[in-house]
């Protein structure tokens, strides 16, 4: 796949500074009120995951962020530790139509508190630290794996490289829409969408939204 950091600008230089900075303020003002809130609530899910399967706490993976940059993305471990060397074994059973994304409801590495955290997003809760690092803002397209990326890459990519023209984020149009429900198409559209359309009140909207989305588990793996 030809890199897309060649061809891709930052969408934020193209907006008045004051948008910039209300988003980050925003998002370092929601990590920190997220951090003090959840304190205890991320100290039981790191005890129930040492508990429930040897292995570390926290994973991390390559995703692609803002200008096709890559960074180390922090989840809470919800698979066996080989479970990135198993991958291959298990992609003929993928159930993302066209394949480009993994999708697999019945997934055999995910481990049972594993179960519990993808399909409660949970698992998420550590990317806060990836805001507080500037690598993520709280809403924007999820930031995909390599493995995905490429594949993204050839379906469309012109509508992938705009997705990387903002800050990737923890939620964002595609989770409040249905998720696992939606096609790779979809999230896409909902995407380049979210970018032309961006604003405060949008992230806002977004944001009040992932709760009862989170609660009804629609599309969740």
């Amino acid at each position: 796949m030809k890199n897309p950091v060649i061809a891709v600008q930052d969408r934020s230089q193209q907006r008045p500074h004051w948008q910039f900075l209300a988003k980050r303020v925003l998002d370092y003002g929601g990590v920190g009120l997220g951090l003090l809130l959840l304190a205890p609530v991320l100290l039981i899910i790191s005890l129930l995951i040492y508990i429930d399967s040897p292995g570390p706490v926290f994973f991390r993976q390559e995703r692609k962020g803002l200008s096709g940059r890559t960074f180390r993305l922090w989840k809470f471990r919800t698979m066996e530790v080989n479970a990135e060397a198993r991958l291959h074994e298990l992609e003929a059973l993928n159930e993302c139509e066209g394949g480009v994304l993994f999708k697999l409801k019945s997934d055999p590495r995910v481990t049972r508190i594993g179960r519990i955290l993808r399909s409660t997003s949970l698992d998420e809760l550590p990317q806060l630290f990836n805001v507080l690092q500037g690598q993520m803002s709280l809403v924007g397209p999820r930031p995909l794996q390599l493995r995905d990326c490429e594949r993204a890459f050839k379906f469309d990519h012109q509508a992938f490289e705009q997705r990387l023209t903002v800050l990737p984020g923890i939620t964002g149009p595609w989770q409040i829409a249905g998720r696992s429900n939606l096609n790779f198409e979809q999230m896409l559209k909902l995407d380049c969408d979210y970018i032309e359309q961006w604003s405060l009140p949008l992230d806002l909207t977004i944001l009040l939204n992932t709760l009862p989305a989170v609660l009804k588990r629609s599309g969740a793996y």
